[in-house]
């Protein structure tokens, strides 16, 4: 698969959507119970693909230097916002239930991931960590993010990259 100087371009709009989005609502982006807007972007990593796990990767990055958590939150965001992305392209395809398990598998992914190093870093509970990110996904990730996929995919927005969905 050729990255083409389009796909360089997406992966840039992606990474700032995702990292304004992140810092211009800091009140409900960070903490234990956050709800990272910017994670509706996530789900369209089924349908973009690679711009999105870049995107979004390198958003989180930049986003969580914001943050001022530290180098766990800024390299463990990135890495979970990149697995997570990454199983969701491979996984998401032209059902609905392919892209709503994508959007699961995402939630699971940055669940564990970020939901098990953030009570370290607040020093809460892991359950509570755990919980906290789980919440949070399952609004941004499975309930706006899904519903921007299958909004694009119901417009026909998306034929260009999924030969139309």
């Amino acid at each position: 698969m050729k990255f083409r100087s389009e796909d360089l371009t997406l992966t840039a709009v992606f990474a700032a959507l995702y990292a304004a989005g992140v810092v211009f609502l800091a009140p409900i982006s960070f903490e234990v119970f956050q709800v990272r807007v910017a994670d509706a972007l996530l789900p369209l990593a089924t349908v973009f693909g690679l711009p999105v796990v870049f995107g979004t990767s390198l958003g989180c990055f930049v986003a969580n230097i914001y943050g001022g958590l530290g180098i766990v939150d800024i390299v463990g965001g990135a890495f979970a916002n990149f697995v997570a992305c990454f199983l969701a392209w491979r996984i998401g395809g032209k059902s609905v239930l392919r892209r709503f398990t994508a959007c699961l598998v995402e939630t699971v992914v940055v669940t564990l991931v970020v939901g098990s190093y953030l009570p370290t870093l607040l020093g809460v509970p892991l359950e509570v960590g755990l919980f906290g990110v789980f919440l949070g996904c399952l609004v941004a990730i499975n309930g706006l993010g899904f519903g921007l996929l299958e909004a694009l995919c119901r417009t026909g927005s998306t034929s260009k990259y999924t030969g139309g969905l």
